[in-house]
């Protein structure tokens, strides 16, 4: 039944279609429009710009193209895309919003009502491993025993540097077969790691070798909210350190990928994104650095169809936190090892 449905699905795509989108004008640097926290990408608006703008003939003219691409079948949506030489590959949803917003930036550049702010220079994605037992007891706690970073370019749009060590657990030293199973990190590697607040200082520095935070503007990225929120938190306290502040903020991919795509919440799993944009999960699942590398991935892909990635998630007062979009763009601090607990 289902290989019938695809099949008559594919024969109504392919039927010819009456409207194509016009042709666009000659292109210019992209735009980019907000992926942040309740912030739903709404076709035809420049984020920043005031509410007089929307009585501009441009939005008229974005809202006739949408329509046209609305209609278009996905060989068609493939056929364009190819011509303006960007990415083809993705469920038909996600070509139609990609080319949408190809003209959509055209158009709007061409009117210089896009926001102009600037954006960050790197994005640091991290994607912790921790310890676990099947099943995950409530008391159960959880200590970082990979701290992967993935150093995302978002001028080249390319991975340019990558950090990855191994963390030796404090409170349960011992990996269960589980963990080791999962994670594919094996105890002979956890004994002859570092505790976590000398890999913490490793990674600091780090990343001042890089002059994050100083010379360039960076912000941190996560695949939902654990990682910050609670493994993060609680190996802070378990090492009696306070919070890092270069940490406190960072996006949700997630969120950003579900507002921009307008999808639920159900398809925005890692797996799920990768798909849905054409690629396949490349490395080992549940490696901390593989993973983090597979996240930048989706991550770019984002950034090229047009989504501006924002900070959507904080932790105050050790609570996590919702950024709205429309809080003005701010990188993240100059690293810093955070002070001791009393």
């Amino acid at each position: 039944m289902e290989g019938q449905q695809e099949e008559h699905e594919e024969q109504k795509e392919n039927r010819p279609q009456p409207a194509r989108p016009p042709p666009p004008p000659a292109a210019r640097p992209p735009g980019k429009q907000h992926g942040g926290a309740g912030d739903q990408g709404t076709e035809g608006k420049s984020p920043g710009s005031g509410q007089s703008a929307f009585s501009d003939p441009v939005y008229k003219e974005i809202a006739v193209t949408n329509g046209y691409i609305n209609r278009m079948s996905r060989e068609e949506l493939r056929s364009k895309l190819a011509e303006f030489k960007l990415e083809t590959r993705g469920v038909k949803d996600v070509l139609k919003k990609r080319l949408k917003n190809y003209y959509k930036k055209q158009k709007l550049m061409q009117k210089e009502v896009l926001n102009s702010d600037g954006y960050y220079d790197y994005i640091c994605v991290v994607d912790f491993e921790a310890t676990c037992e099947e099943g995950n007891p409530p008391e159960f706690v959880h200590e970082i025993i990979e701290f992967p970073i993935v150093l995302l370019n978002t001028h080249t749009l390319e991975i340019e540097d990558t950090f990855q060590q191994y963390v030796k657990p404090e409170v349960n030293p011992k990996l269960s077969n589980f963990c080791i199973g999962l994670t594919g990190i094996t105890q002979d590697i956890i004994d002859k790691a570092d505790a976590f607040p000398q890999v913490l200082q490793n990674v600091i520095e780090w990343m001042r070798q890089r002059e994050l935070g100083t010379k360039y503007s960076y912000c941190m990225l996560t695949d939902g909210s654990w990682d910050m929120s609670k493994f993060l938190n609680i190996q802070c306290r378990v090492s009696r350190i306070k919070y890092p502040s270069f940490a406190k903020k960072w996006i949700n991919i997630r969120k950003s990928y579900g507002n921009f795509y307008k999808v639920p919440r159900n398809q925005t799993k890692l797996t799920i994104m990768l798909e849905k944009l054409g690629m396949t999960y490349d490395g080992r699942p549940h490696s901390g650095l593989d993973d983090s590398k597979n996240i930048a991935r989706i991550a770019i892909r984002m950034l090229q169809d047009g989504c501006e990635l924002r900070v959507n998630e904080k932790m105050h007062a050790g609570q996590l936190m919702t950024v709205s979009s429309s809080t003005p763009l701010e990188g993240a601090p100059a690293p810093q090892m955070p002070r001791y607990r009393n």
